[in-house]
């Protein structure tokens, strides 16, 4: 893992964000915002349609991570927190996404390895990535 620091990991497969996922996300954590989840009154807003939850987005990154690589031999990982996070711009439902990575920095703990990695969210067809995020990760022998 140290041979790869400063290196661009690789990216997801690429993955349709749908209203039903959004639908969801909105019952799961209380943030019903029309925006979200009323497509009817949100086709006449500047987005045209439904957009994805910021933190819907942020919530895809453990699933795109595991896509691109995986650490052999550890007892666990833990994400312990986020340095920074930006919404660049917004998700349109039924657009697609996926995650790239690139380890920006592994320093040593007490408990193991930490991990600073710098997680990218591309929409389908836009130049302004939606979210960037650093992710901290405890990789633990």
């Amino acid at each position: 893992m140290a041979a790869a620091k400063g290196e661009h990991l690789g990216y997801s497969e690429w993955r349709e964000v749908t209203q039903k996922q959004v639908d969801m996300f909105a019952e799961a954590t209380g943030d019903h915002q029309w925006i979200h989840v009323d497509p009817e009154r949100a086709s006449s807003s500047q987005f045209g349609g439904t957009i994805a939850h910021g933190y819907l987005t942020l919530a895809l990154l453990p699933a795109f991570i595991a896509e691109i690589f995986s650490v052999e031999g550890l007892g666990m990982v833990v994400n312990v927190g986020l340095d920074k996070v930006r919404f660049r711009t917004p998700v349109p439902v039924g657009s697609r996404v996926r995650g790239g990575a690139q380890l920006t920095d592994l320093k040593n703990s007490p408990a193991g390895r930490l991990a600073s990695i710098r997680m990218t969210v591309e929409v389908d067809g836009q130049k302004k990535s939606a979210c960037v995020a650093d992710i901290l990760f405890l990789y633990v022998p």
